[in-house]
């Protein structure tokens, strides 16, 4: 199999308060989760990466080793980083929607203990990060 090459972007959200190699390691997950990765894909170098959005490269290897030790990647020496046949990710339609559903009914909850857009919007950052934490 031909290793196809992504058409991922990284972004980094100084302001999120979750560290920037989680960042990344999220994203890669998030990129699974919709399809935009596949079995096999090569994720960009980390010099790529670095002159994408100009981080430390130690980061982004970190990033790649935490990818790798959750079985969602491998790195191959002197080719690069693979998405592996082990990712674990959301794979049937049905359970996205029924993941997508419970969402919409977390929100109208909040919105009907008075959060507004904002407020819901720090709640689940705030989750994540502590949830995060609790990953890491």
């Amino acid at each position: 199999m031909t290793p196809r090459h992504p058409s991922i972007t990284f972004r980094l959200d100084p302001r999120s308060g979750v560290a920037p190699y989680r960042q990344l390691v999220d994203q890669v997950r998030q990129a699974l989760n919709s399809g935009l990765l596949r079995e096999g894909d090569q994720l960009p170098s980390v010099r790529d990466v670095v002159s994408q959005i100009t981080i430390n490269p130690n980061t982004v290897h970190r990033a790649y080793r935490e990818l790798e030790h959750q079985g969602f990647a491998e790195g191959r020496a002197g080719l690069g980083t693979f998405i592996t046949t082990h990712a674990e990710v959301i794979s049937t339609t049905t359970e996205r929607e029924s993941l997508e559903r419970g969402l919409r009914d977390w929100v109208s909850s909040a919105r009907r203990a008075g959060l507004d857009e904002k407020g819901i919007a720090e709640l689940f950052g705030a989750t994540l990060r502590q949830d995060g934490e609790v990953l890491s």
